[in-house]
């Protein structure tokens, strides 16, 4: 498939399709998935890091039970909105991750996202850091998703 952008990635998509947010991380990749209305992002789960065929067989049961339309994949930008080696290896790795899956991918800057999800788990919710561990990468995907979602008019 492709990358494209988020606007061409909402207009292509089917009724009642969902999208998938995923948080590459360098150990685990956050999961978040969109109602069918693509109004609210609901955090969803996590992948090990790994080969690309075991995480493409994993959200591929996720995709087909789902109906899911579309990838959303965070984009981790320097604080000066500039790609850096990080922001490269995501956008490859969504490339990739769209082939692979034949679904198109969108990328969506996600700055700051898991620092501040942090931010919450350890101010609101008060979260050890062994269970902050096991939450952060989809709290994280959840809000690249909702994010984006936010955006649509």
């Amino acid at each position: 498939m492709t990358v494209i952008n988020f606007e061409d990635l909402c207009a292509g998509l089917a009724h009642n399709e969902r999208l998938i947010g995923l948080d590459p991380g360098s150990k685990t990749i956050g999961v978040a998935l969109s109602d069918v209305r693509l109004k609210v992002a609901s955090p969803y789960g996590s992948i090990r890091r790994g080969k690309l065929s075991g995480i493409v067989e994993q959200l591929g049961k996720l995709i087909m039970r789902e109906e899911v339309g579309g990838l959303i994949v965070g984009l981790p930008l320097g604080e000066d909105g500039r790609m850096g080696p990080a922001a490269q290896a995501a956008r490859d790795w969504a490339w990739a991750i769209s082939d692979a899956l034949e679904l198109p991918a969108a990328l969506w800057d996600e700055t700051l996202t898991t620092s501040a999800v942090h931010e919450i788990l350890i101010g609101e919710a008060d979260l050890s850091r062994k269970r902050r561990a096991a939450v952060v990468d989809r709290m994280a995907a959840a809000r690249i998703l909702q994010s984006a979602l936010d955006s649509r008019p």
